[in-house]
């Protein structure tokens, strides 16, 4: 939760709200804690550094928001005297080197926030690494995570349920279509070493699955407003429900229906849309590729976004989104 800060403050947590910047952040305090300022929002909320205003000594962690997106207020943190560590796995083609900024950053399509913050703890708590990558729609490697540490099959999907139900929680137009605010679900979540604990004891937890339940309802029935082989695109209608389910709509399609991308618009009050992007083939046709075609879009190579999508522009968009993907070749399916 965005709070108002006192000069004498020196620490501050920047975290995306989802259950990679969640879970990152998480690891890392439990590791190494510290009491900081914690700034956060929707998961769409991610221009979270120009939110307040550092000095010098000020000590920055910032997990799991595009560096691309925040280069000018990094820039002016760092100019200011602030000590900046930083984890992601977004777009960081603007990255660039000073003593002052620790830079943490994989673009890989298998990789999350939380598996750089894992590697640079040798692991030490790696069942949240888990949870997390099976939120950030990552569930092979979540999958292969959890088998070499020795999870059984009703382990693993326990994770999985965890991380998908974070990842729910984070997504809306605003914090107000939340059912916790990401700041606050993190500060229930920290009292819990262990995922099976916060599992089986937090109320939160209870919570979001049957809010979840509740809004998946929802979409029984829902078809594509267009499709072909290679993609789909839907279309949801300008109600709570929809902004919450939205990423997770297009998460499941992903893993329904290997090989083939999809884009899911999420009309918004103000009558246009906010767009979440799926590829089918992340190495042929990158998601935050397509999506940095438009003025609010990027990402990373599997998934990416458009925050802000005119409707005057929605026809243009679908015609662009098919000629993208289209010439997209399927992943080859390994017979081994």
């Amino acid at each position: 939760m965005s709070a108002e800060f006192n000069h004498s403050v020196l620490a501050y947590d920047v975290f995306n709200g989802d259950a990679d910047g969640i879970c990152a952040l998480h690891q890392l305090r439990l590791a190494q804690p510290r009491d900081a300022g914690l700034i956060t929002g929707a998961k769409r909320d991610i221009d979270l550094l120009n939110r307040f205003v550092a000095k010098s000594g000020d000590k920055l962690t910032v997990l799991d928001i595009s560096l691309d997106s925040n280069i000018a207020a990094l820039r002016k943190h760092l100019a200011a005297g602030a000590e900046i560590t930083y984890f992601d796995h977004h777009n960081a083609a603007l990255a660039f080197e000073h003593e002052h900024l620790h830079l943490h950053c994989d673009m890989a399509a298998d990789v999350c926030s939380s598996i750089l913050v894992n590697r640079h703890l040798n692991g030490q708590y790696w069942q949240w690494a888990v949870v997390a990558a099976y939120g950030d729609n990552l569930p092979d490697v979540a999958t292969s995570m959890g088998i070499e540490a020795g999870l059984n099959e009703l382990q693993r999907k326990q994770l999985q349920e965890l991380g998908i139900m974070l990842n729910y929680n984070a997504y809306g137009e605003s914090v107000d279509d939340l059912h916790f605010h990401p700041a606050a679900l993190y500060l229930a979540l920290h009292d819990y070493v262990d995922p099976f604990d916060f599992l089986n004891n937090a109320a939160q937890f209870d919570v979001l699955r049957a809010a979840y339940a509740s809004d998946m309802a929802f979409m029984q029935g829902l078809r594509a407003h267009r499709q072909n082989e290679l993609s789909s695109i839907y279309i949801l209608p300008a109600q709570s429900w929809a902004r919450r389910v939205s990423g997770i709509l297009a998460n499941q399609l992903t893993q329904e229906q290997r090989g083939k991308s999809f884009a899911v618009l999420t009309a918004k009050p103000d009558g246009n849309y906010v767009v979440s992007v799926r590829s089918g083939n992340a190495d042929s046709c990158p998601a935050n590729q397509f999506c940095s075609m438009f003025a609010t879009g990027g990402g990373r190579r599997g998934a990416g976004g458009i925050n802000h999508l005119p409707a005057s522009e929605v026809d243009g968009f679908i015609q662009t989104f098919i000629a993208f993907f289209d010439k997209m070749e399927k992943p080859q399916l390994s017979l081994s």
